[in-house]
Parts: structure tokens; C-alpha cells; sequence
């Protein structure tokens, strides 16, 4: 390593603690003489971020990619698509009830099965984390970790999700179904651009309920770091407590 590389790894590193410094004060400044930050390194302060931000993405995965991982969460459960969540009174009085149950089921079993595939893509986002996304996580507020996520992953991670929630809804009669009236229903803006289908849809809500998941996870493991049985984060996060 010659002396330029070895100075810019020093500086980011001393940038990264210094946002650590940053948001202890900015959080907690009537605590501030009763914190000890000067046994935590540069190196400790990385690692306990993102070994944060690596265990609120696995939890997060953990919870939603099983059986009822959306359906029975209330926070994350795939609601029937606009219009026709509007129309679900009126088409369940005229004996539809049935074939909108079977859709919901299908759209949030579909999320369930998708949401596995995001593991790897999450940890190498997190592994990939510059010294600017640690500052702007650790100064972003409650929505910060989202944001991370949601900018580094969603593109791809919707592009695994779709064939998967495609295969999980083509049995459904009524998704085709809704898919045809939504072409119309588009061009009058009773549809989103971005949900051109309900497959879209799905795909769109199954990684909101994600990141808002890791966000909860992450938030979860900064405010009990001991909880995770980790002595890094129990360094790092109880010294910002």
C-alpha cells in the first residue's frame, strides 16, 4: 500500500467515527460526559454499523419470508390494489367474496416467497457501505436505513422478485383478470405507472414492507445491542446509549 492509499483508508475510516461522534452528540448532548467513546476505533465503529445494518436485513428476511410473514403482520400485510380495494364492498355483496380472498392470499404468499431471494443482495449492500452512507444513516433519522436499502437494492431485488410473484398470482383467475381492466383504468390515472400489473404491484408492496421491516430491525439493535449476543455492537451502540 503505498502512502496515498494508506492516508485515504485513515481519512474515511476517521470520517466514520467521526459521524459516529456526531450523532452520539447531536442525539444524546445532555449525556454526552457520560459517554466513553475513546476505546471504540475507527475499525470497531465500521464493523459495529454494519454488523447492525447486516442483522436488521437477515432478521427482516427472517420474519417476512415464511408462511404469514405478511399476511398476519398488519404492518406489512399486501392490501387489494386501489380501485379495486374500493370496489371490494360492492363485488363481495354480489358473490365475489371468494375470488378476492383467494387474490389477497395470493399476492401475500407471493411476497413471502420472494422475500428470501433478497438475502445476498442485502449483505453485499452492506458490505459495500461508503464512509457517505454511514454518515448519512447515522444522521438521516428514523428512515435512514430504509433509504439505504431501498437505493442500493430495490431495482435488482425487483427484478428477482416479479417471476416469482408472477408464478405465484397466474393461478388466480382474477389477477388476469384485474390486469386487463388496469391497462384501461391507467390511461384514466386510476392506476400507478409503476403497477402496470398486479404482479408489479405486489412487487412493489413485498419490498416496502421490507425495508420498513429492517429499518425496525436495525432500530431494534441500536436501542438493546446486547440482545444480539454480539460484543461488538454491545461496544459500539451501548457507548451512543
Amino acid at each position: 500500500m503505498n502512502r496515498r492509499q494508506f492516508l485515504d483508508r485513515h481519512a474515511a475510516g476517521a470520517a466514520l467515527a467521526l459521524a459516529l461522534l456526531q450523532a452520539a452528540s447531536l442525539a444524546r448532548a445532555q449525556d454526552l460526559r457520560s459517554i466513553d467513546l475513546a476505546s471504540i476505533s475507527e475499525f470497531d465503529a465500521s464493523r459495529g454499523l454494519k454488523a447492525a445494518l447486516e442483522n436488521g436485513a437477515l432478521a427482516a428476511v427472517r420474519l417476512l419470508g415464511v408462511p404469514d410473514g405478511f399476511l398476519a403482520n398488519p404492518r406489512v400485510r399486501i392490501p387489494l390494489p386501489g380501485w379495486l380495494q374500493d370496489a371490494a364492498g360492492f363485488l363481495r355483496a354480489v358473490g365475489q367474496r371468494r375470488r378476492l380472498d383467494e387474490l389477497e392470499l395470493a399476492m401475500n404468499r407471493a411476497a413471502e416467497s420472494a422475500v428470501p431471494l433478497a438475502r445476498n443482495l442485502l449483505v453485499d449492500a452492506v458490505q459495500r457501505m461508503s464512509v457517505v452512507d454511514a454518515k448519512n444513516i447515522l444522521t438521516g433519522g428514523d428512515t435512514s436505513v430504509t433509504r439505504f436499502f431501498a437505493d442500493k437494492t430495490r431495482a435488482p431485488l425487483a427484478a428477482q422478485f416479479l417471476p416469482v410473484v408472477q408464478r405465484a398470482t397466474e393461478k388466480v383467475g382474477l389477477a388476469g383478470k384485474y390486469n386487463r381492466l388496469a391497462a384501461q383504468a391507467q390511461g384514466l390515472g386510476l392506476v400507478r405507472n409503476e403497477d402496470p400489473s398486479i404482479q408489479h404491484y405486489v412487487t412493489r408492496k413485498s419490498l416496502d414492507g421490507l425495508y420498513l421491516v429492517i429499518g425496525e430491525e436495525e432500530r431494534k439493535l441500536r436501542q438493546n445491542p446486547a440482545a444480539a449476543g454480539s460484543a461488538l455492537l454491545s461496544k459500539v451502540f451501548g457507548a451512543l446509549r
